[in-house]
């Protein structure tokens, strides 16, 4: 670009120079033209406008190069603009403008280094989104898809290309579950039911709106969790198995050592003691028959009894057990067991109280579908978050001091029971929501 060795001669000195050397011609040529010309004003005069042309040709001289220089900078950043960063300058004066050239130069090399190692990792990164079990799909701001991998390709379309499809489009290729959890708003956890009992899938959706190119675009993921959940069904069962065991113990260990107590004290004649053994056997027998009633209630509860509910009717009896806030009325009678949803919507309204919403927050929406009646429990607590959500409707699995895990549990099981699904969410302005659908 230039000699290095080469003495500095910034813009200011050489600009003065050139004023310096200007005025110097004029005065030489005043002193010269006054011995000719009278007046001396008018030699002067003269003595401008005849070095107006040396003083223009100079200025041209001056200019020229950096007039250049500066159609060259706008014309690299044009290309940097594209991705182009091939170019470079070139400036032979050592100045100030020599500096900004340098920088220019040292900004293209930088800019040519990061584009080569991001073109190196684009690879990689192709290759791990491709390939992860999350299925990844992202919208652009008119509802279309820009991009989907191979797990998302296999789970809506067998595997063929997503790409280009609208939203809605995309809704009528997937199963009714997983078009649910997609055309409702935040994240959350929903089951897509098969013919085999034990090939249900559940998965969790998220979602993340953010800006790319400056436009809006969302990210949905959509993450498999039925392994996961087997796992961890595994673990709980054995907790369970830990907790029956020892609750059998405490009571059948006393019944034992009680019996013993009352089969000595009748060999001794001690009758009037026997009343007290026989009670606190019974006190322990009635816990222990409690204990298991309610386990065994969970595990096999009755079969539902389907019959057309007064869907008013139905709400009130429920108003006097919870407060909430109703909205929305079935057109027709929905058809279900009446005592078993109410016992699952009341696990959802106390659910609901407890997590510190405000009790007119609380609300009970039902809304109808084709062949299906949504029913929403929506709140204002904190919500979940992914964790508890992946096992929030496993049984046994407590967040409370002193909870049994049970209610969403057994919630869960009724509404199966109903050939329906129920799914979580959190609601995109803070709480929880709770989707019961039931087929009509």
């Amino acid at each position: 670009m230039k000699d290095s060795r080469r003495p500095r001669l910034g813009l200011r000195l050489r600009y003065a120079l050139v004023a310096l050397v200007y005025g110097m011609a004029v005065a030489a040529l005043t002193l010269t033209l006054d011995t000719v010309i009278d007046p001396s004003w008018l030699a002067a005069a003269a003595a401008v406008a005849a070095s107006l042309l040396p003083l223009w040709l100079l200025i041209g001289r001056e200019v020229d190069p950096m007039r250049s220089l500066f159609r060259a900078l706008a014309g690299t950043v044009t290309s940097y603009r594209d991705g182009d960063f091939a170019f470079g300058l070139h400036w032979t004066r050592n100045d100030e403008l020599a500096d900004l050239v340098r920088a220019h130069n040292a900004l293209g090399d930088t800019l040519r280094e990061q584009r080569l190692t991001l073109a190196q990792r684009e690879p990689l990164l192709d290759t791990m989104v491709q390939n992860t079990p999350v299925a990844m799909l992202l919208f652009d701001a008119a509802g279309h898809v820009i991009y989907g991998n191979l797990a998302a390709r296999k789970l809506l379309h067998d595997g063929r290309r997503i790409e280009g499809l609208h939203r809605d489009a995309l809704l009528l290729l997937a199963v009714p579950a997983l078009a649910d959890a997609l055309r409702r708003g935040g994240d959350g956890l929903f089951t897509v039911e098969s013919d085999k009992p034990d090939d249900e899938q559940v998965f969790h959706l998220s979602r993340r709106a953010f800006r790319l190119n400056g436009r809006p675009h969302e990210l949905v993921l959509l993450r498999g969790l039925s392994q996961e959940l087997r796992r961890q069904e595994v673990q709980t069962w054995k907790k369970v198995i830990r907790l029956i065991s020892h609750e059998l113990n405490n009571s059948l260990a006393p019944i034992a050592s009680m019996a013993h107590s009352g089969a000595e004290l009748t060999r001794r004649g001690q009758h009037d003691k026997l009343p007290t053994v026989f009670a606190a056997i019974e006190e322990r027998a009635r816990h222990l028959d409690t204990f298991i009633r309610g386990y065994a209630q969970f595990a096999k509860p009755p079969a539902p009894r389907i019959e057309a509910i007064d869907w008013p009717a139905f709400v009130e009896r429920l108003h006097a057990a919870a407060r909430f806030v109703s909205q929305g009325e079935p057109t027709h009678r929905p058809k279900f067991d009446a005592m078993q949803m109410a016992q699952a919507l009341l696990n959802l309204l106390k659910n609901a109280h407890e997590s510190g919403s405000a009790p007119d927050a609380v609300e009970l929406v039902v809304r109808e579908l084709p062949n299906a009646l949504r029913i929403e429990v929506l709140d204002r607590g904190p919500g979940m978050n992914d964790d508890v959500l992946a096992q929030a409707l496993l049984p046994f699995y407590s967040t409370k001091r002193g909870g049994t895990g049970l209610g969403l549990a057994l919630t869960r099981e009724i509404v199966e029971a109903h050939s329906g699904h129920i799914a979580l969410a959190n609601r995109e302005a803070g709480g929880l929501q709770v989707t019961i659908t039931l087929p009509q």
